[in-house]
């Protein structure tokens, strides 16, 4: 009788053993289960999401995820070298190549979401009907022509722009209450007086084009700092890189076989421009 006593007291104990041991292995191993089913990937140290139009894509790069796709998304541009030093920051690429601030606010904007940390937005140049303005002073003979079309730019810029830019960066805000937005500026095309001499645009078409780039700089600029954004300026950076300057290019010149590759930055003006310039109001 002891002996059975004895035994089922035995089994008791181990039984309770192996349920205490199971209770903490269930504990110890939860964490593990966890990370399972988050794919084992570390949380991202935060969002980045690009916008705007053709500059902030691959437009004067020639390198293009699919060349017939009308945003005409690319590898070599600023916002995916960002997101490739940054690897730890989850990246949605919203820029489309055409766009308007009514087309950021309407088809870019919504991909902005709460838990956005960085965005970036590069638009307000075909607001003003810029592309068309490079294409009349390439086509016409007549410079009076050419620096009409940029007047009337400027005017358009100083007129309707603000508050086009105004109205894109409440949504933003609306959209993305605690991100950094970086606004991204436009660069001048031209040195004048350059290596160029007296092949293409006259230094007077040059120079009215280069004025536009500093209207839309003050215009974008003081709308960003009134949103409270960044504004990031590449005119002093990118000026010795300009068409017709001595150094190397950063900005593609006249490319008749396709016209929009023309006037945007190249691989090296996304590289060694914009980049660092990124990286220097974003760590």
């Amino acid at each position: 009788m002891r002996s059975s006593r004895a035994l089922r007291a035995r089994r008791s104990l181990t039984a309770l053993s192996l349920t205490f041991a199971s209770v903490c292995l269930a504990f110890t191993a939860a964490p593990g289960a966890q990370a399972a089913d988050d794919g084992g990937k570390p949380a991202a140290a935060g969002k980045y999401v690009a916008l705007g139009d053709s500059y902030a894509t691959a437009p004067g790069t020639g390198e293009y995820d699919n060349p017939d796709a009308p945003c005409r998304r690319g590898p070599s541009t600023y916002s995916r070298l960002w997101a490739q030093q940054h690897s730890s920051y989850a990246f949605v690429e919203a820029s489309c190549s055409g766009a308007t601030t009514a087309e950021v606010q309407s088809q870019q904007v919504p991909q902005l979401t709460a838990d956005t940390t960085l965005a970036t937005v590069q638009v307000g140049g075909n607001d003003v009907g810029f592309v068309d303005v490079l294409k009349n002073c390439i086509l016409t003979a007549d410079d009076k022509d050419c620096i009409a079309g940029v007047e009337a730019a400027k005017a358009a810029a100083t007129g309707k722009l603000p508050g086009a830019l105004a109205g894109t960066y409440a949504a933003m805000k609306a959209k993305a209450p605690n991100a950094k937005v970086v606004v991204m500026g436009y660069p001048r095309l031209y040195t004048i007086g350059g290596s160029c001499g007296i092949l293409g645009l006259s230094d007077a078409e040059r120079s009215a084009l280069n004025s536009a780039a500093d209207t839309l700089a003050s215009v974008t600029s003081e709308q960003a700092k009134k949103a409270g954004f960044t504004y990031v300026d590449p005119r002093e950076a990118f000026d010795p890189h300009t068409i017709c300057s001595d150094g190397d290019a950063w900005v593609t010149s006249l490319e008749w076989s396709d016209l929009d590759e023309s006037y945007h930055p190249n691989k090296a003006g996304h590289r060694d421009g914009y980049l660092p310039l990124l990286n220097g109001v974003t760590g």
